[in-house]
C-alpha cells in the first residue's frame, strides 16, 4: 500500500523582512499591461518621470500600439490644463520615451476631463497640500535683525535678513549654539 507523504508546511525565507515593493510588482506590472504599459516605471514614478509641475495636472491613461511605428500615449487633463500640456507635449515625449530607453511612444492624445474627474470618480486631481511656514523663533528673528542691521540699503538689508532666517531655521538644536 502507498502511504502519501504528509504535506509539509512552505518554507520560510531566511532573508527577512521583504520589501513592499516586491509583494506587489507582480500584480502593477500585469495591471499596467492590461492598459498596455509595458514599462510599470511610466505608471508608478510618473511624477520623476515628466515632472511634479506636469504630473500635478496630467495622468498616463493608456498606450496604444497601432500598426504604424511606435505607440499613442493618452494622458487624463482637466480641460482648463490642455492648452498648457498641449505645449509641452515634445517635452512629455522626449521624457517619456527616455524612461522607455528607445523612441517607443510616437504621439500622445490628451483627454479633457473636468476636475473632479468622471466616470465615478476614477481621476480626481488633486493638487498636493501646501504647508505654512511654521512663525520663526523669536531669537532667530533677533539674530537676523542683528544681521541685516549691519546694511544701509533697505532692500539689501531685506535680503539679508530673509536669508538669515532662512539659514537660521534650518538649524538643528545642536547648532544653534554655534555662531553663524
Amino acid at each position: 500500500m502507498a502511504q502519501k507523504k504528509a504535506e509539509l508546511p512552505p518554507r520560510r525565507r531566511m532573508r527577512g523582512f521583504e520589501a513592499a515593493a516586491q509583494l506587489v510588482a507582480s500584480r502593477v506590472k500585469a495591471a499596467g499591461e492590461t492598459r498596455g504599459f509595458a514599462v510599470a516605471r511610466l505608471l508608478t514614478h510618473w511624477t520623476e518621470v515628466v515632472g511634479s509641475e506636469i504630473a500635478a495636472h496630467a495622468r498616463p491613461v493608456k498606450i496604444s500600439h497601432g500598426k504604424g511605428i511606435g505607440a499613442t500615449l493618452t494622458l487624463l487633463v482637466p480641460g482648463a490644463q490642455a492648452p498648457l500640456i498641449n505645449m509641452q507635449l515634445g517635452q512629455i515625449r522626449e521624457r517619456v520615451n527616455a524612461c522607455y530607453g528607445f523612441n517607443a511612444v510616437s504621439r500622445i492624445v490628451l483627454t479633457q476631463t473636468a476636475p473632479l474627474g468622471f466616470a465615478e470618480g476614477q481621476a480626481q486631481f488633486t493638487p498636493a497640500p501646501r504647508h505654512a511656514p511654521a512663525p520663526p523663533d523669536p531669537a532667530q528673528l533677533a539674530q537676523a535683525e542683528e544681521i541685516a542691521a549691519g546694511f544701509d540699503n533697505p532692500a539689501l538689508s531685506a535680503a539679508v535678513r530673509r536669508m538669515a532666517l532662512n539659514i537660521l531655521s534650518r538649524w538643528d538644536s545642536n547648532d544653534r549654539k554655534a555662531t553663524p
